[in-house]
């Protein structure tokens, strides 16, 4: 997706192993094994004495004794039975009150890591994993070029009176709104309280001039993929931007920089990443998802049988 795909499969329930005796680890010396032999049954015979540091001998086909347990094996903390100790659930702890202390930190670590990882990953798997500030990546192509603040142009034609090339130095020149959403996926994750700032989209429009004719707005991107359609009425709503900052940071590639579209009251799939083109058309063309089942109209709550709470 550009930013969502498919929910994931159900996960496979993992039941728990039977665990050993307990009184065999709880006190060895005291475990006896039940005499297999029946009550009349002779004694078995007993065995010569065995000078002072010799081995005992072994019965002929009888097999060899058993060697005793590896103490490194008994003190295996994988091992079913055995505690923890007190400096391990102290450490555990610890670990803990800095991962809290280090939240931002390690929210910024893994956004660097995974995003990057996310755009060349063929099986996807990374965008179940959660990045910087709860989001996941996605992406449907093999994986995204990327662009340079100095290179980038957003290209506006279609059904307009005065086609357009804005770089990213122009569209940072324009009035620049902010606003602040919870993000919803789709697939259902959230992303409360998420900061967006950039050009409204009616700005832009409104800078080339819409023929008459044209009554929806259609966007590509420069990962040669995907793309999205709204009517001409949503583009111009307040709460549709081309964003250039999320989270009061640049746009990062992994988050569709330098450009990406924000439609607020929509879910996340309509906001497409890594804007490259805005044409103006006759009609709306299904984009990339809309094409494979999700609705055109993507209202939060109220489109693909989902009942979230609206984001606006």
């Amino acid at each position: 997706m550009n930013e969502t795909t498919p929910p994931p499969g159900p996960t496979p329930s993992n039941p728990a192993r039977p665990g050993p005796d307990p009184d065999r680890y709880a006190d060895p010396d005291r475990y006896t094994d039940p005499d297999p032999r029946p009550p009349d049954a002779a004694p078995p015979p007993t065995p010569p004495p065995t000078p002072t540091g010799a081995p005992a001998p072994t019965p002929t086909g009888a097999p060899a004794p058993a060697p005793p347990p590896d103490p490194a094996a008994v003190a295996d903390p994988d091992a079913e039975g055995v505690p923890l100790g007190r400096r391990t659930v102290l450490a555990v702890l610890g670990l803990g009150a800095a991962g809290v202390a280090a939240a931002p930190w390690l929210q910024r670590g893994l956004e660097a890591v995974l995003g990057p990882v996310a755009d060349t990953d063929p099986t996807k798997l990374t965008g179940l994993l959660p990045g910087g500030g709860g989001f996941r990546y996605y992406s449907v192509a093999a994986s995204v070029p990327r662009e340079t603040a100095a290179g980038y142009q957003l290209t506006v034609g279609g059904l307009v009176e005065r086609p357009a090339e804005f770089t990213l130095r122009a569209l940072r020149a324009l009035p620049q709104t902010r606003l602040v959403r919870d993000v919803q996926c789709v697939t259902g994750w959230r992303v409360p309280d998420t900061p967006f700032e950039g050009v409204r989209l009616s700005e832009l429009l409104d800078a080339v001039g819409v023929r008459p004719e044209a009554r929806a707005v259609r966007f590509t991107c420069f990962d040669g993929v995907y793309s999205e359609s709204l009517t001409l009425e949503q583009a111009r709503r307040s709460d549709v931007l081309v964003c250039l900052r999320m989270s009061d940071e640049p746009l990062s590639h992994a988050h569709g920089g330098p450009v990406r579209l924000y439609v607020a009251p929509m879910y996340f799939y309509k906001s497409a990443k890594w804007l490259s083109g805005i044409s103006l058309t006759r009609d709306v063309r299904p984009g990339y998802w809309e094409e494979r089942g999700y609705d055109v109209d993507a209202w939060v709550g109220r489109s693909n049988g989902r009942d979230d709470t609206p984001t606006v």
